[in-house]
């Protein structure tokens, strides 16, 4: 059987021990290529992965509702979890990004909002975070993208039995 172009690019010498060591290694490869193109994007305001998708949780939030949310809602609604939020929040809140406040009911509950600012630069990065999306995956059909996230959406949910 030809070597796949994963075994070549990791110069792996031995066959892979099984189709699924195969297919988790090309997903992690493939993870880190593009994640170092959102990473090089966002460093250039400051921004990590992480802070990026707060700010767009919160962007949504106030189009939605026009409120802002508890601190643990967004941790929840994150796309790679953290175990800390309040350390990622510190520094939006200091760059002038994100609001945050303890409600009178509660005074455990924080509740984080995005600033005028925030929402600017969160506008800002949408068009070139598309743009990205376009070069790295535009190349696949609708059909074929609509397959690859039905079949990471059944590895997740496998994961999580």
């Amino acid at each position: 059987m030809a070597r796949s172009s994963l075994a070549r690019d990791i110069k792996k010498r031995h066959p892979f021990a099984s189709p699924e060591e195969e297919a988790y290694l090309n997903l992690w490869r493939t993870f880190a290529q593009f994640s170092e193109g959102i990473e090089r994007l966002l460093r250039q305001h400051g921004l990590c992965g992480t802070h990026y998708n707060i700010l767009r949780i919160l962007a949504g939030e106030k189009a939605g509702t026009g409120k802002g949310l508890p601190a643990l809602e967004v941790r929840q609604r994150l796309v790679t979890r953290v175990p800390d939020i309040t350390r990622l929040v510190d520094k939006l809140v200091e760059m002038g990004l994100v609001s945050r406040v303890r409600t009178e009911a509660d005074r455990r509950v924080v509740q984080l909002a995005i600033t005028a600012k925030g929402d600017r630069l969160a506008k800002k990065l949408e068009q070139p975070v598309t743009d990205l999306h376009q070069r790295q995956l535009g190349h696949m059909s609708k059909q074929d993208l609509g397959q690859l996230s039905m079949l990471l959406e059944a590895a997740r949910r496998a994961a999580n039995e």
